[in-house]
């Protein structure tokens, strides 16, 4: 991949996502840039999780499309989608609670082996080669996530803050081309979330790749969010750079008038 460029890796048309008769996410139309970062938010029940469901494969969509890196992925199943490059961190954190940092990781680098049932019972030279390779990739990214140092720590036992550093590192380890964020800072005290603010910089840049974050922590979308989708009821309110929507009355009305933030 190339850096940066100006056409849009993401593009979402129409979406609709009813259940039962209740649409959770109505005609919502917008795009994620290539190598930039776009910020998702609205009030609670917008239905945001609910888009990053539908761009994921985890819900089917009642209606509309979603393109990823110019082809059609709206029916693809979730691992079809994430071998296509699209990874998420999750609301609630996921991780194996009871491995260490390296072996959280070390799993997710494993999807990209390829070698077969044969080469590893046999321990075969590629198997070996690729074991060799994969554990150098999962130290290689707690070097840059700056884990490192708690490679042998048991997972539940880190800080809230670096829980969720290790989260993103194992999404990081599935190479995508696109990273969905939901509430990274989530529990963050304000200088966590400043660090994390960097850090998700840090990677974009580094990876090259693409991030669509999911956010209440206005401070955090604004200073790094070059795009902001703002959902209402499930649908588009507002869509603009970050200036933009901090001026946009529809967008301060949704979060003053019983939205929280």
């Amino acid at each position: 991949r190339k850096g940066r460029t100006m056409s849009d890796i993401l593009q979402v048309r129409g979406l609709t996502k009813r259940f039962g008769g209740l649409a959770a996410v109505n005609e919502v139309d917008f795009d994620v840039r290539e190598g930039g970062i776009s910020g998702l938010i609205g009030p609670n029940g917008a239905g945001k999780t609910t888009i990053f469901n539908l761009i994921t494969g985890v819900y089917k969509v009642s209606s509309g499309t979603v393109f990823f890196g110019g082809g059609d992925i709206t029916d693809l199943e979730p691992h079809r989608i994430a071998g296509l490059g699209v990874t998420r961190t999750f609301q609630n954190i996921r991780l194996f609670k009871n491995l260490s940092v390296f072996e959280n990781v070390l799993t997710a680098c494993h999807a990209s082996a390829s070698y077969g049932l044969a080469d590893s019972l046999l321990r075969l030279p590629r198997f070996r080669r690729e074991e060799r390779a994969i554990m150098d990739k999962a130290d290689g990214l707690l070097e840059i996530l700056g884990l490192a140092d708690r490679k042998d720590a048991i997972a539940n036992g880190l800080p809230y803050g670096l829980q969720r550093r290790l989260e993103i590192t194992r999404a990081l380890a599935l190479d995508p081309r696109l990273l969905l964020l939901d509430e990274p800072a989530a529990g963050m005290n304000p200088d966590e979330t400043e660090q994390l603010m960097r850090l998700i910089g840090e990677i974009r840049d580094r990876f090259e790749l693409s991030v669509l974050v999911i956010e209440h922590h206005m401070d955090l979308v604004m200073g790094l969010c070059e795009h902001i989708v703002v959902l209402n009821f499930g649908q588009k309110l507002a869509d603009g750079a970050p200036d933009a929507i901090r001026g946009d009355k529809r967008v301060v009305e949704a979060y003053l008038g019983g939205g929280d933030q």
